[in-house]
């Protein structure tokens, strides 16, 4: 669902940052190979996650939903010389896919690819987070904020993705639409959580930005 025009939405793409070779490489070959090729963050959002990062300037990082890793490596461009990123993905078969590029990148061996549940992994990461990016299975959204917040630092920021959900949000969701009831609740749950502060911005599919107090 697009929220502003196309035109618009060409505009501010031309008028942002280009997009990094590899990343490109990595777009154009997610687009060729993979299937749902729409779930990668893309041109411009890669560069709003790549500002945010520089800015943030984090030690380590946590990513819920690795896809093809096109986000992974835009959030590692802010990430401090001995920084880390953590990066869990269900999908056994995008496993090959990803490391490919982690390893043409300049972090390779810093980032950890982590397979299975990620309600499963992260309560043994042995490890504080500055930055974490949240883009996996909506109906998880309110669990992974439970368990994110005791590993994260104070200040530390969480970044959670497709929080408008095709504008799904506006209409009276259906009783079975699990996902959209899900970042309902879960968007009420971040405005109003005391443990942080928090600004949604129209960012492609919706784009939260969350400050650990």
């Amino acid at each position: 669902m697009h929220f502003i025009s196309q035109e618009l939405e060409d505009y501010v793409s031309h008028h942002s940052e280009n997009e990094p070779a590899l990343l490109s490489a990595l777009n154009r070959e997610t687009h060729q190979k993979i299937l749902l090729p729409r779930m990668l963050s893309g041109h411009f959002q890669g560069r709003v996650l790549s500002m945010l990062s520089k800015l943030i300037r984090p030690l380590n990082i946590l990513e819920i939903g690795t896809y093809t890793g096109y986000a992974t490596l835009c959030l590692c461009e802010g990430m401090k010389e001995n920084g880390t990123v953590d990066t869990i993905d269900i999908n056994e078969e995008l496993m090959d896919f990803q490391k490919k590029y982690f390893d043409l990148s300049d972090w390779k061996g810093q980032i950890f690819q982590h397979l299975g549940d990620a309600t499963e992994i992260i309560p043994n990461l042995d490890k504080k987070y500055d930055l974490v990016f949240v883009d996996a299975d909506k109906e998880n959204y309110l669990t992974y904020f439970e368990i994110i917040l005791p590993k994260m630092n104070k200040g530390g920021i969480i970044l959670s993705d497709n929080v408008l959900w095709s504008g799904k949000v506006l209409e009276t969701p259906n009783p079975k639409d699990l996902s959209t009831n899900v970042l309902l609740e879960y968007n009420k749950k971040l405005k109003e959580d005391p443990r942080v502060e928090t600004v949604l911005l129209p960012i492609r599919d919706g784009l939260t930005v969350s400050r650990v107090l």
